[in-house]
């Protein structure tokens, strides 16, 4: 590549549309050699970085470039920057996100010279056995601080490593962790073991760069604000006395950390799983805390507004057909009911809103700006600013996918032409919850405002890389006086220090890293090395931030998620902002049960498993597909979890589900099993989990009944298993036996062992109307023939044993309606 400063020259390249800058070119040198983690300030083009090593390895070593992001706006985004750059034809250049067709990616992969994909979509490809990374030779993961747990970008990594003939990994990032430990557990997870660092200290860089204005502005609340404040800590703190004397916590103050209620949470836990009624009662106590921190938080940082819509919402949800008990107890509360009845009074908005105005006069109009962005965590408040705003400046919202309950999210074409008018000039201020943090090409600003600040370090960092790029930019911060955001101020200001040392360390030590390389191939960073680059063009950029913040309580799942459970004082999530990341990371193939097949398993080389694609929440699925002399296939299956051969297939419930659908009316657990003995001679049920008997307030012997006619009425075997890896050996055996030891031959349909018959008079007669075995056999006997069943006026129906007034009008129904 050539380092002139006007323009790269490469065969793949479009003359001169990436300016020469040496920093990117030495980053791509380091990168082209060995499995990268490229760390870059926001803004500063490690896209660009990793589209140089493409070219190159595309030039060099043929195959496949695939390159993953983690939501859709930036897969679009990404593969418009590389078709300008690219003299690759742009039908080459193909993207994948769950809105391309499974059956049409595997023909797409095989002929794109560059992929670029959601990493949902990639690790379902895999999974099913639809594409191959033999052939790719070099795998960007943008926004690598996110390959944690079970994320994605691990599964595909470690199948990459496995798979590819000639494998090169990049990593990008501009922050790749909180701390050593999180950035050794990135390249881990990626197989890196190479760390290259350039801060804005680095000469190479610094030309790029310009200083950006941070201040924090502390707002002082109303007395009514405090006084609905107030009367919900009272309740929190009613709740943790009760908690207190469960003995799984010595405090009661409402501003205890997030780590207190974690490790609550982790004792009432113990105590389910040793059957102390005990821990029920305290982890439904817990999840009502958990609800009115939220609200206080609301109250607090966000608008009266917000919490009035959250109070409503979680009045609705008490209402509802299974509402927890949680959300019963709260709105039911006289305290709570007060502190409802107060912020419905309230006519006056949160001081942050007219402080935020101002900032935005100033900037706009005293000072000249052309834009502005402002970050909140709440869609209701994010909401609640376009309106105050709108009638001062020419402002738009930025939100996530999700539709809300009074609120409807924005389609993924919606939220591309928003940034496009946005860099266009057409409006001038943005009003954005999470979803812009996240690596998308947002336009340079003169002010980013924080309508509260952030607790994690890696999204302080993103956020304020919208400004200072190109000219000196500013950074507000709205801190409400004596209440959380203090503590999520502290606590950012601390985590960003701690990174930029351990940034600085990192960069100082990467000479030692060659041989930190752990015995499976992956990178063991005892120690750091430093390849110091610097290297060439900063265009589109990419820069995200996950919170996995565990989220307590079941129908919670609202803040605008941040990064990988920094802290544990990181906020909970509530109950009803949790939206952005549908915009970010939910691009899984859509399930189409019209589309629903019974499926059988069975290769000429090999054992196959057929997996139900609603399987891949768990482990199980990737956990096969990794199996020696194992093939998986997924489909949508019209009934069962997993088909292991033409007789076998398995229905899989945890412990809690299997007490759960014996009392859902819609689609109850004998109804499911009936369809799977009904398809398949060999139907299994396994129940994952320990505590079978200690879910719910249900009878023993209620469960034990249910589990005796399983077995009895339904000739269901049932199994077993303490967790999900229990249940995959359990799958891969059962899968092996049949095909391997038993050679089971396959059908199209599966198949049925011959029956009698008496058997099939039974099969026949139950099949009406679900009345299930056990009836059938009391029709026969009394009857005599199925004719004579079929025929039986209503009234001589019901002398049968176990017939009732519904039964038999059901029969009856049945039998002698017209067929439509």
């Amino acid at each position: 590549m050539a380092t002139e400063a006007t323009g790269i020259d490469h065969p793949l390249l479009v003359d001169d549309f990436l300016q020469s800058r040496r920093y990117q070119l030495q980053l791509a040198d380091a990168a082209i050699d060995d499995h990268t983690l490229v760390c870059l300030p926001t803004g500063l083009g490690k896209t660009t970085v990793s589209l140089l090593v493409t070219a190159r390895r595309l030039h060099e070593a043929g195959g496949t470039a695939l390159f993953l992001a983690p939501t859709k706006p930036l897969v679009q985004q990404h593969a418009e920057f590389y078709r300008e750059a690219m003299t690759v034809p742009d039908d080459e250049i193909v993207v994948f996100t769950g809105d391309v067709k499974p059956e049409d990616r595997a023909a797409l992969f095989a002929d794109a010279r560059v992929v670029i994909a959601t990493p949902q979509v990639i690790e379902n490809d895999l999974v099913g056995n639809r594409v191959s990374l033999r052939d790719v030779t070099h795998l960007t993961f943008d926004e690598c601080h996110r390959a944690t747990g079970d994320y994605a970008y691990v599964y595909i990594a470690e199948r990459y490593h496995a798979d590819a003939a000639d494998p090169l990994v990049t990593g990008m990032s501009a922050s790749p962790g909180g701390d050593i430990e999180e950035i050794e557990t990135v390249c881990e997870n990626l197989g890196l073991t190479n760390v290259e660092v350039m801060t804005e200290e680095d000469a190479d860089v610094d030309e790029y760069t310009h200083d950006t204005d941070v201040r924090w502005e502390r707002i002082t609340l109303p007395e009514e604000v405090l006084e609905i404040r107030d009367a919900l800590n009272e309740v929190i703190k009613d709740r943790l006395e009760k908690l207190k004397s469960l003995g799984v916590t010595n405090k009661t103050s409402p501003d205890l950390s997030q780590r207190d209620l974690n490790e609550m949470r982790g004792k009432l836990k113990r105590m389910m799983d040793n059957d102390q009624s005990d821990g029920y009662k305290g982890m439904s106590t817990h999840a009502e805390v958990m609800k009115l921190r939220r609200a206080v938080e609301l109250v607090e940082t966000q608008s009266v507004e917000s919490v009035r819509r959250y109070f409503e919402r979680q009045r609705e949800a008490a209402r509802s057909s299974g509402a927890s008990k949680a959300s019963q107890r709260m709105v039911a509360d006289p305290k709570v009911r007060e502190a409802m009845r107060k912020a419905e009074s309230f006519d006056g908005l949160h001081p942050k809103f007219s402080q935020a105005r101002i900032l935005l006069a100033e900037t706009l109009g005293i000072n000249e700006g052309e834009r502005a962005i402002l970050f909140t965590e709440s869609r209701d408040t994010a909401e609640a600013l376009v309106e105050f705003l709108e009638a001062s400046f020419d402002v738009r919202k930025f939100v996530g996918q999700g539709d809300k309950e009074g609120s409807d999210g924005m389609s993924q074409k919606q939220q591309q032409e928003t940034l496009e008018e946005f860099k266009a000039g057409e409006f001038e201020v943005l009003v954005s919850t999470s979803v812009a943090e996240e690596g998308l090409d947002v336009p340079e600003v003169d002010l980013v405002c924080f309508y509260e600040p952030v607790p994690t370090a890696i999204r302080s960092i993103q956020r304020k890389g919208r400004t200072g790029r190109q000219a000196e930019g500013k950074v507000v911060v709205l801190m409400a006086e004596d209440t959380r955001d203090e503590a999520f101020f502290w606590i950012s200001r601390r985590r960003e220090k701690e990174m930029a040392s351990q940034l600085a360390d990192l960069k100082a030590a990467t000479d030692d890293i060659e041989g930190a390389v752990g015995d499976d191939g992956q990178a063991g960073l005892d120690a750091f090395a430093d390849n110091g680059g610097d290297s060439a063009a900063g265009d589109a950029e990419t820069t995200t931030a996950v919170d996995t913040a565990a989220t307590v309580d079941a129908d919670d799942g609202d803040d605008d998620p941040g990064l990988t459970d920094f802290a544990a004082e990181a906020r909970e999530g509530g109950d009803d902002e949790g939206d952005e990341e549908t915009a970010a990371t939910g691009d899984g193939d859509a399930e189409d049960d019209e589309n629903a097949v019974v499926a059988t398993a069975g290769v000429d080389d090999g054992v196959e498993v057929v997996i139900d694609q609603r399987e891949l929440d768990s482990s199980i699925a990737k956990d096969l597909s990794t199996r020696d002399g194992l093939l998986t296939r997924l489909e949508t299956l019209a009934v069962g979890d997993y088909v292991l051969s033409d007789r076998v297939a398995v229905e899989r419930k945890s412990a809690a589900d299997f007490v759960d659908s014996m009392l859902d009316s819609d689609r109850s657990m004998f109804e499911q099993v009936g369809e799977l003995s009904r398809a398949y001679a060999r139907p299994v049920l396994v129940v994952e989990g320990t505590n079978l008997y200690g879910q719910r307030d249900i009878d023993p012997n209620a469960i034990r009944g249910a589990l005796a006619s399983l077995a009895v009425d339904f000739g269901i075997s049932v199994l077993r298993t303490e967790g999900e890896t229990d249940t995959t050996e359990l799958l891969a055996t059962i899968a092996r036996r049949e095909q391997e030891t038993r050679d089971r031959e396959v059908s199209v349909h599966g198949e049925k062992t011959t029956k009698t018959r008496a058997e099939q008079q039974e099969y026949v007669v139950s099949a009406i109307a679900d009345i299930g075995p056990v009836t059938a056999r009391a029709l026969l006997e009394y009857f005599g023939s199925v004719e004579d069943v079929m025929t039986a006026p209503e009234d001589d129906l019901l002398e049968v044993e176990g017939v009732g007034p519904v039964t038999a009008e059901r029969i009856r129904e049945v039998v002698g309606s017209a067929y439509e």
